[in-house]
């Protein structure tokens, strides 16, 4: 896939190892359940990634969490969507490694994503490229005060500092942060992610299409 694409798609997942995955879930579906459902999540959204990428002059990556290279690509590989470790630090230090890697490699317009919105859909995806013509920031809000989706059309590394990852309060100090960087944002419609037992039923709702 042409990686000097002006528009990049990323998703941010985690290899699906039983006990390391979807942790929060594992009280109700148990260490391989949880695993399992993170597996699918994934496919389902790499498969919309794929669909998207026929449609629409971008590229796209994996960027994981946990397992390697080999797991990964074994894992995936039918996508032909390249695979790339997250690296370390925390979400906020691996994303803007993402976005700044995207932007130095040529990109004006990137936007990643997670696995746990069973929602997202190529429409989403085109309407957040779209937006980021005319606004600096987009944002897919979440309904757990999280965030589905963020893109960018140029670096904002502070964008990603000081913000409570794990909490329910990502989203509103990452749109203060965005205030305060003067960003102009577009704000999606808000999604449930799939994280805790009480979410399960949106993933119910939301089978694979494929």
């Amino acid at each position: 896939m042409d990686n000097n694409s002006q528009a990049r798609l990323i998703l941010f997942t985690r290899y699906p190892e039983p006990g390391r995955t979807k942790t929060r879930l594992i009280p109700a579906l148990g260490p391989q359940g949880a695993a399992a459902l993170q597996r699918r999540m994934s496919e389902t959204i790499v498969a919309r990634m794929a669909e998207f990428a026929s449609q629409y002059p971008i590229s796209a990556e994996i960027r994981y969490a946990d397992g390697n290279q080999q797991a990964m690509e074994g894992w995936l590989a039918k996508s032909s969507i390249p695979c790339l470790d997250q690296g370390g630090g925390n979400l906020g230090d691996r994303l803007q490694r993402a976005f700044s890697q995207a932007f130095a490699q040529g990109a004006q317009r990137v936007v990643v994503i997670g696995a746990d919105c069973p929602s997202l859909t190529p429409a989403l995806f085109a309407r957040a490229f779209t937006a980021l013509k005319n606004q600096d920031l987009v944002l897919g809000p979440a309904r757990d005060g999280g965030y589905y989706l963020l893109g960018l059309n140029r670096p904002a590394p502070a964008l990603f500092q000081d913000i409570p990852w794990g909490s329910g309060e990502v989203l509103a100090a990452t749109m203060k942060q965005a205030q305060t960087l003067n960003l102009s944002t577009h704000t999606l419609e808000t999604l449930a992610d799939v994280d805790r037992p009480e979410d399960l039923r949106h993933f119910d709702h939301h089978p694979d299409p494929q």
